[in-house]
């Protein structure tokens, strides 16, 4: 069993196919205990979650960000994971109580449950006046999939996506990680084919991620036979960038009036975080100290 959250990126010799997979168990469970996720909800969140870390290990400057946005017209409402360009990530679910019966024993109805009609949303702040954003319509809502289509129309970047999220019976995460396959620029038929037939028989990538000891000892069966480097690796984790100040200066734009009226009528002033769920309590005199600040 693996026992870190990280990822590792590789490439043929030719630099014909680059290779991203990431092993995301722990960071996946935080973001269920936060969220407090049914089944469905923690395989949906940990797939979009893993996948935007995936994306985010592409991202070249301190400041860089990423964020996918899956907008389905199933339950679970609409996920969004964040990440920065360092390996750390977040991620909401707007119905996490949201639940289906099961396709078939051992398949969550992750599709069912985001919904095919709507749209994932790729949004990369690298530093430009505006952000660039790619949409793509949903092809299935099992994310997977749909990342495929975004990576095709969007970028034009043939791929091969995995993603899966193993609850276990107490509803705590038991594996989780994805794998993204992608065609450089001159890239043959013949090299995607090989690697194509490995991965499909190949358990399911939560199943391997369960199994397996680490990312490196799975790297020859994606590959075959075919020669290979490791180009990059790095830790994986869940972080918000949520604090106290940045809050409290939200909370300073309302009025005096309003502060009042809020703390009247629930008998506190506090605000939560959409992507972690912390919670911050600040008292009126704060809040007024924070709107005189410069």
């Amino acid at each position: 069993m693996i026992t870190r959250d990280y990822l590792l990126k590789a490439m043929d010799k030719d630099k014909r196919v680059r290779v991203t997979i990431a092993h995301t168990t722990a960071l996946v469970e935080e973001a269920r205990r936060r969220h407090n996720t049914s089944a469905t909800a923690s395989a949906a969140l940990g797939r979009v979650l893993t996948a935007a870390l995936i994306m985010g290990s592409d991202l070249k400057n301190e400041k860089d960000a990423l964020t996918i946005r899956v907008n389905g017209d199933g339950i679970a409402g609409p996920i969004v994971a964040s990440v920065d360009s360092v390996g750390n990530g977040r991620a909401f679910i707007s119905n996490p109580a949201a639940d289906l019966p099961s396709c078939s024993p051992g398949k969550l109805a992750v599709g069912e449950l985001v919904g095919k009609g709507g749209y994932l949303e790729v949004i990369k702040d690298i530093g430009l006046k505006q952000p660039f954003v790619g949409r793509v319509n949903l092809v299935s809502g099992e994310i997977a999939e749909d990342l495929s289509s975004y990576f095709l129309l969007s970028e034009q970047i043939p791929s091969l996506v995995a993603l899966g999220v193993l609850v276990d019976t107490d509803l705590s995460i038991k594996a989780a990680g994805g794998l993204i396959i992608q065609a450089m620029p001159g890239a043959d038929d013949t090299i995607l084919g090989k690697i194509e037939n490995n991965v499909l028989q190949m358990d399911s990538i939560s199943t391997i991620m369960f199994r397996s000891k680490d990312l490196e000892s799975f790297l020859p069966t994606i590959m075959g036979d075919i020669a290979y480097d490791v180009i990059a690796e790095r830790p994986l984790a869940f972080k918000c960038t949520c604090s106290r100040e940045r809050l409290a200066a939200i909370l300073a734009n309302l009025t005096r009036e309003e502060i009042t009226e809020t703390i009247e009528q629930t008998g506190k002033l506090e605000v939560s975080c959409n992507f972690c769920g912390e919670v911050y309590q600040f008292s009126e005199q704060e809040i007024m100290d924070t709107k005189q600040k410069p």
